[in-house]
């Protein structure tokens, strides 16, 4: 499972369907970027980010639903309707937003005590969405089994994360240079880029689910 190789094929399928990601996905992106932008302007100055979390779990679960359930459908030969999808990751939303709120919690408690445990701990529960979306795992369940998946694969897992975050973050560093203080609708086209990017994390974490699964029960 060579890193290189996973990214590759990601960055394949990822511009092959880009139509179809675009379509899926960057509605729902926009209406949170949106909605973000609407709730910090009515709180004045320097919010508390934990506001713009609770927005993005009202959103976020979703399209992020309905693109594995896209990446599993499309990867097995199958042409899912979009609609059939978004019915799916509704149904999902509750658990997923759960899930999501207790991983994101467990990673800031880890950032806030030097960094490291918190990179830790994103690692190891990188893969619990798609064991709860495609296994129908239950949250805690699905926390274990991601942790388990995750032994023997870390340094692999993160180098592959990194390779996707680190231009993420150099193209942010230089929209922010080249637009120092934009106004309300450059920084919701900035900040609706950047949320969409990042989804390319998706396909590959999916990618890399896919092959640690397959080689587990090999």
């Amino acid at each position: 499972m060579n890193p290189l190789s996973v990214l590759h094929d990601s960055l394949y399928f990822f511009r092959r369907h880009l139509t179809s990601i675009v379509q899926l996905c960057l509605p729902l992106v926009v209406l949170e970027t949106l909605c973000t932008q609407l709730l910090y302007s009515q709180l004045g100055e320097k919010p508390s980010p934990a506001y713009g979390m609770l927005v993005s779990l009202l959103f976020y679960p979703i399209y992020s639903a309905a693109l594995i359930l896209y990446l599993d459908t499309r990867s097995n030969g199958e042409a899912p309707l979009k609609r059939d999808l978004f019915a799916k990751a509704l149904q999902l939303w509750p658990t997923l937003a759960l899930l999501i709120m207790i991983s994101s919690l467990l990673i800031m408690a880890g950032v806030a005590l030097f960094v490291l445990p918190g990179i830790w701990v994103m690692i190891n529960l990188v893969f619990a969405e798609y064991l709860l979306v495609l296994r129908g795992l239950p949250v805690i369940a699905a926390m274990r089994e991601s942790a388990r998946m995750t032994t023997g694969n870390f340094w692999r897992i993160l180098i592959c994360v990194l390779a996707v975050l680190a231009p993420l973050w150099l193209i942010d560093g230089l929209l922010m240079m080249a637009f120092p203080e934009p106004q309300a609708g450059v920084q919701f086209a900035l900040d609706s880029l950047n949320s969409f990017l990042q989804l390319f994390s998706t396909v590959v974490l999916y990618r890399l689910f896919m092959l640690i699964e397959t080689n587990a029960t090999a």
